[in-house]
């Protein structure tokens, strides 16, 4: 009987344990402390103009149950886009999930004073949690609005320049300007504080006219602030156009078999024969060289290191101009054509080559068609290269003096003959040696602009 009893009671309870597990389960799923998940994208630091941001936000459990995205600004917050998503299907298992959207905040239309901002996107699932209001997860990003753009303006004046030269403007920009230069079509020329002892905000700006650029190129000074607004102002430059030789050079199988094996280290195609593999040194491996000489322009000093015009080889004979049209003609038939951006000068073999100017090494090692070089920076951009060496004196990161010997003459890389192959660039563009050599050209045309950086 008391056995009876007992299952009697067993029965009973097991309906009881059964509603508890339910009841618990429900209230656990009902009352979920799982809070949404949202993903804000970008997170710019400045808010300079019309930006859409993506923000995507889901919750696996109970699902969405609504979305407000708001700013404030000045102690008021403004609304300015709202969601709300359906309860669909038992406990909302068809509701929604996750949810994708793109806001657009524009300072403009939203007469956003310039400052700090705050972007805010709530999202609340359909928990019961919070007094039912449910999970609620907030994504905040704090921004500062800056729609004005820094200003620039251009102290010198007079701007003469050479097709194949190079300029220098002094230039004074606004306490939020970021970045600035000039502008060659494409090319920028960035531009360099000119020095503690200066008015505020005063820049110099090395720039280049390429050799093979028409008498109107867009020429103009660009400022940039942290906002990324920006704002150009021109000024006044007069281009005189400039004559370049044509050259035709013959090229012989005995040439060939004797600059050819130089080239080891350069991957070429077994297959070709060796008119072939010139072409592809002549082309593929130049393009890389001047972009070499171009990446060097990253670690330029930011400072003036020269002074005065360079110097020339000693006792040498002008073989070769800055710019020549070079055609090149293989048993009588024209296989290719380059423009030579520098000047070849021809003295007594492994003859001494002092650096033209103050500078610091920026490379000392064999590079490509030009061999072994040292490029040597002077600055703010200027930087002076010297090729077709047999040997060199300095090493990477030295300092040198005018003067100082850095190297021998050789005729390594694509060279003909025992010669120094000198070139200057600026920013990477190469210009005509002649102008730094000339002490006219470099009173009339930098030190006088220079003079004004202290007035």
């Amino acid at each position: 009987m008391f056995k009876d009893k007992r299952i009697s009671y067993s029965l009973t309870l097991i309906p009881l344990i059964i509603i508890l597990c339910l009841f618990v389960w429900l209230f656990t799923v009902i009352f979920e402390g799982e809070k949404p998940i949202i993903t804000l994208a970008p997170r710019p630091e400045f808010l300079s103009g019309s930006q859409t941001f993506t923000i995507k936000i889901s919750d696996m459990k109970r699902g969405l149950n609504k979305l407000k995205v708001s700013y404030s600004q000045g102690g008021r917050e403004v609304s300015v886009y709202q969601k709300q998503f359906p309860f669909e299907g038992l406990l909302n298992r068809q509701g929604v999930h996750s949810f994708e959207s793109e806001v657009v905040i524009d300072p403009s239309s939203l007469h956003l004073a310039q400052g700090r901002m705050d972007l805010n996107v709530h999202v609340w699932d359909y928990s019961r949690r919070g007094g039912g209001d449910g999970n609620m997860t907030l994504a905040h990003h704090k921004m500062t609005v800056d729609t004005v753009p820094p200003a620039i303006r251009a102290i010198s004046r007079m701007h003469n320049i050479n097709i194949g030269g190079a300029g220098l403007v002094v230039y004074q920009t606004s306490s939020d300007t970021e970045e600035s230069g000039v502008y060659v079509n494409n090319h920028f020329f960035p531009g360099f504080p000119a020095g503690a002892d200066s008015k505020p905000g005063i820049h110099v700006a090395y720039f280049a006219v390429p050799h093979d650029s028409d008498l109107n190129p867009s020429i103009y000074l660009r400022a940039k602030d942290r906002a990324e607004n920006s704002s150009n102002a021109t000024f006044y430059h007069h281009l005189r156009r400039k004559k370049f030789r044509k050259e035709r050079m013959n090229i012989s199988d005995r040439f060939l078999k004797r600059v050819l094996p130089y080239f080891s280290f350069y991957q070429l195609d077994s297959e070709e024969n060796d008119i072939e593999k010139y072409m592809k040194i002549n082309n593929d491996l130049r393009k890389e060289d001047n972009e070499k000489f171009l990446s060097l322009m990253k670690n330029t000093s930011p400072e003036m290191l020269w002074e005065g015009p360079c110097l020339r080889l000693k006792n040498a004979a002008t073989m070769a101009r800055f710019a020549d049209h070079r055609m090149y003609y293989y048993k009588g038939e024209k296989v290719d054509e380059q423009f030579h951006l520098g000047i070849d000068l021809a003295s007594l073999a492994n003859s001494p080559v002092a650096a033209g100017n103050n500078g610091k090494v920026l490379l000392a090692e064999r590079c490509g068609i030009y061999g072994i070089t040292v490029v040597l920076d002077h600055g703010q951009g200027l930087a002076s290269i010297y090729g077709h060496l047999s040997s060199t004196e300095v090493n990477t990161d030295d300092v040198v003096k005018k003067g100082d010997i850095i190297g021998y003459t050789g005729q390594t890389g694509l060279a003909g003959g025992d010669h120094l192959h000198f070139s200057v660039m600026v920013n990477g563009v190469f210009v005509n040696p002649i102008e730094w050599w000339d002490s006219h050209w470099i009173k009339d045309n930098i030190t006088r602009k220079l003079a004004l950086i202290n007035k």
